[in-house]
């Protein structure tokens, strides 16, 4: 059976942005023409099932065909995302066509081609893991890196929702990479397209109650909205299931349709043939833990406790989101607000309330306006409400306060709370490779450890006994992969995304490009007079889409040209305020002219311990663009000699003719020096 949409119906809102409400899919084989998703073989009056709320009544059909994207004609088509995929993989021809690039992302995978090339494109595919938390075992990171070498680049990709990306899978390889990715417990399931995407969690393996029951919330909001119609198996593994047991209340949750949430006699109970208007990002986390930038999802979870510690339940957020267009206003970053309390018992239903929610009147007609953010944009967040305590059955408790938000990166070592230690490693844009890569895969095999990846693309080594530190500390800094301590502040919180050669959507540099920028913002630091501990939050991504986060930060830069970057300003360190855009098609070489006049300014007008981020915000635009205007250079001041560093002027003036060298200053080249002592000789002993 084949499945249409029924009716759109238009919500007057904001006259520059119309979301249109879809009343869901209706059976093409329907003689009536009515929703075949909602059954009430009940009536609503039953004691039993009498709530604080209605059931939602079945919506008013026409004949009338709302105007569907071509990606909603291809699920339509696709046998429930198999067709044609499962013929595509099978030919010679080194690509796929449209339909099937547009499926293999619910596979988890991207079609690629090196635009670094001319002429003939060479094709190759991404691969994206699914881990919950980004919880990685040890069996799955060693196949991973296999698999790297073998079929791959040779790198390893951390991403900025705890995955594993690998790149450059060639298509005759495909099945042969998903099938082992999916042997050696793992999946790639629904990392990519119109359907829920990898659940967040605190990477940090802690044994505290909130830590563990937020983990484990994640693992049952995965296992809830992982697709059920088998396709994922049928195409890589030739039909045969590589699953786990599932624990009875999310089975329990998902089959319930006490309020009409799913489809019937359906293969895909919450999906349907259809699935999402777009990609469905969820996270969860504890109070104050903001390493998972909560507010930038669809669903942000945040575990409420007793004051004992117990959990008792969940404060909900709903509608964030990052993507974007350039010189389209009606597209736009949005942060997260809050929607409500549950009981804990309470939380699948309510998860599955709001994805039913954003299914069945999300846009699908224009992707650009089809993610969550822009349905509750329109509607406004108490008809969103109403609307999903309908599907929920109750009414939503009111908001349970919490503290402030802090950003957690968990680098260096820590304990676990269960006698075991867990080191949390920087990684460059989450790019593991060479050296680096090496050392990883032996102390990870040698000591038999798990691993996670943490949102902001770096990993932690796990379940680490206290005899292991000295020489797992020695074989680590032998490769580069330091304390934080001996790591750039600007480093440590910089995030970028692949970008060029192989991001189809990508405008400019990103990750090739963050550790020249990244420099280059250390020396207008020094030049400033900025002390080498303070930071400011930068992320670079090559498009508008958003996938590092970068209008969190406090200095984004986004793509919007060759060698072009829109400049953002006014995020937080702890990620809780949504930047705004500063200046548009600033060409990467004149980047100093506008970093010079902000940091200077932030250096001398600044208030106690205030950020950047909240320097600019305070100021205005309008200010700080006349700064940049007038900017003629520092004020002359005296030499200064970092004492900390230089015990007398000749040393000073001695490194720093050997630093103009190699372009560096004196501090820089120091530093290097430094480190590379440091790294050598490190055994263990400190932290």
């Amino acid at each position: 059976m084949t499945t249409s949409f029924g009716a759109a119906t238009v919500i007057p809102s904001d006259p520059k942005i119309r979301v249109q409400s879809f009343t869901g899919l209706k059976s093409s084989h329907s003689i009536d023409l009515t929703r075949n998703l909602r059954l009430f073989p009940v009536p609503f009056s039953t004691p039993c099932l009498i709530r604080a709320v209605s059931t939602p009544v079945k919506p008013e059909t026409t004949t009338t065909e709302p105007k569907r994207s071509k990606v909603e004609i291809f699920k339509e088509q696709s046998n429930f995302i198999r067709y044609p995929l499962n013929e595509e993989i099978l030919t010679d021809t080194p690509n796929i066509n449209e339909a099937a690039t547009q499926l293999i992302k619910f596979h988890g995978s991207y079609q690629q081609y090196n635009r670094d090339e001319r002429g003939t494109r060479s094709y190759s595919f991404m691969l994206r893991t699914k881990n919950p938390g980004g919880k990685v075992s040890n069996q799955l990171y060693l196949t991973m890196d296999d698999l790297a070498d073998q079929f791959g680049i040779g790198t390893l990709r951390l991403t900025t929702r705890q995955t594993f990306q690998l790149h450059g899978v060639l298509k005759k390889n495909l099945k042969t990479v998903m099938s082992t990715i999916i042997k050696n417990m793992g999946s790639t399931l629904g990392a990519c397209g119109d359907l829920n995407r990898n659940v967040l969690a605190p990477a940090a393996p802690l044994m505290t109650k909130e830590y563990l029951f937020a983990q484990e919330t994640a693992d049952n909001i995965a296992a809830l909205l992982t697709p059920q119609s088998g396709f994922y198996y049928d195409v890589w593994v030739d039909g045969e299931r590589f699953m786990t047991s599932e624990p009875p209340e999310e089975v329990k949750a998902r089959n319930d349709n006490s309020h009409g949430t799913n489809f019937t006699d359906s293969p895909e109970p919450i999906y349907g043939t259809q699935f999402l208007p777009r990609k469905f990002k969820i996270a969860v986390t504890v109070p104050t833990d903001n390493s998972v930038d909560i507010l930038t999802n669809d669903i942000g979870i945040v575990v409420v406790s007793d004051e004992n510690g117990e959990p008792r339940g969940f404060n909900i957020y709903v509608g964030g989101g990052m993507g974007r267009t350039h010189r389209l206003e009606t597209t736009f970053p949005r942060l997260g607000e809050p929607l409500g309390y549950v009981p804990k018992e309470d939380i699948l239903y309510a998860i599955k309330a709001i994805v039913v929610t954003q299914r069945d009147h999300g846009r699908r007609d224009d992707r650009k306006y089809s993610r969550m953010k822009y349905l509750i944009s329109s509607w406004g967040i108490e008809k969103f409400r109403s609307v999903v305590e309908q599907y929920y059955g109750k009414k939503f408790e009111p908001f349970h306060e919490l503290p402030e938000w802090e950003f957690k990166s968990y680098l260096g070592w820590h304990e676990q709370g269960d006698g075991a230690l867990f080191c949390g490693l920087h990684v460059d844009n989450g790019r593991v490779g060479g050296k680096m890569k090496k050392t990883l895969r032996e102390v990870i095999e040698k000591y038999n450890l798990n691993v996670r990846i943490t949102p902001n693309q770096n990993i932690i080594l796990c379940d680490i006994r206290s005899a292991w530190r000295r020489p797992i500390t020695t074989a680590l800094a032998q490769a580069g992969l330091l304390h934080p301590r001996y790591v750039d502040p600007l480093n440590l919180t910089a995030m970028a995304c692949p970008a060029f050669p192989l991001c189809p959507l990508a405008i400019t540099e990103a990750e090739r490009g963050i550790p020249d920028i990244l420099k280059r913002v250390r020396d207008v630091f020094e030049k400033v007079g900025l002390k080498y501990n303070e930071s400011v939050v930068i992320r670079i991504t090559g498009c508008p889409n958003g996938c590092a986060r970068p209008y969190m930060a406090e200095l984004g830069l986004v793509g919007d040209g060759p060698n072009s970057y829109q400049i953002w300003l006014g995020g937080t360190p702890n990620q809780t305020q949504i930047a705004k855009s500063f200046m548009n098609k600033v060409k990467v070489q004149d980047l100093e002219k506008v970093f010079e006049p902000l940091f200077y300014n932030w250096k001398r007008k600044r208030q106690p311990k205030e950020s950047f981020g909240d320097f600019t915000t305070r100021m205005g635009f309008e200010k700080l663009q006349e700064l940049v205007d007038k900017w003629e250079g520092p004020e002359q001041t005296p030499a200064r000699y970092n004492l900390k560093l230089f015990a007398d002027k000749e040393t000073y003036e001695a490194v720093d003719e050997l630093a103009r060298l190699q372009n560096k200053s004196a501090h820089q080249l120091a530093i290097e020096v430094i480190r590379n002592f440091v790294a050598s000789h490190q055994n263990g002993k400190s932290e």
